[in-house]
């Protein structure tokens, strides 16, 4: 983004995006792959951006009940937020904006965003939309949907903040605006939204109806 642009509100995922979780999230999984005998590789690179329960459908293993095993798995990245740190600049770009025009739309459960944006020193949100929240997970646009509507504003007129692919085509199909967040990217993702690295690349104000203005520093 280029030139100044308006949205009636910011839908953040959590994940890469405000957090960066990715050492305690592997750390889990990688425990709990290994414990089912699986490739720890191949199956970190399917768990991020997606909702745990879809991953274990997905996985179909058997004699796994992908709701109860989604259960445990919530409760051990719970327990597990060493190294939990925010993304460059996040604190400082939510302070600056009215609660009731922002959200966090997550596909981790409630408990575990909760935990992980107090581990990483960020203020939790008046509004959320959490794992539990939605019949569908990214990349179904139903949770932005859900984010716009408990905002009171329309998905096309909010900018979603996104790290990953699954959280991006929901994001996209919901009709919102998308800005990538780059920050814990190892690879380049084939994207035609703009992206960023830190937070401070940009300022936010507020006009005179309550819509944010964002403009790059």
């Amino acid at each position: 983004m280029q030139d100044t642009h308006t949205f009636a509100a910011f839908l953040f995922d959590m994940d890469g995006t405000l957090t960066n979780s990715i050492a305690a999230a592997e750390r889990v999984w990688t425990q709990w792959a290994v414990s089912k005998g699986l490739d720890v590789e191949e199956l970190l690179s399917t768990i991020h951006g997606v909702r745990c329960v879809d991953t274990l459908r997905r996985l179909n293993l058997p004699g796994v009940d992908p709701e109860r095993e989604a259960e445990r798995l919530a409760q051990m990245e719970t327990d597990d937020v060493e190294g939990v740190v925010s993304i460059e600049g996040a604190a400082q770009f939510l302070a600056a904006l009215p609660p009731d025009r922002w959200a966090v739309v997550t596909s981790a459960p409630r408990r575990l965003a909760e935990r992980r944006i107090q581990a990483a020193g960020l203020p939790l949100p008046h509004t959320m939309v959490a794992a539990e929240d939605v019949e569908r997970g990214k990349p179904a646009p139903d949770c932005f949907q859900l984010a716009a509507k408990k905002l009171g504003v329309k998905p096309e007129d909010c900018l979603v903040f996104e790290d990953a692919p699954a959280g991006i085509a929901a994001a996209e199909a919901a009709g919102a605006k998308v800005m990538v967040i780059t920050a814990t990217h190892k690879h380049v993702i084939e994207t035609p939204h703009p992206g960023l690295t830190s937070y401070d690349a940009y300022t936010v104000s507020i006009t005179d109806q309550g819509w944010l203005t964002l403009k790059p520093q």
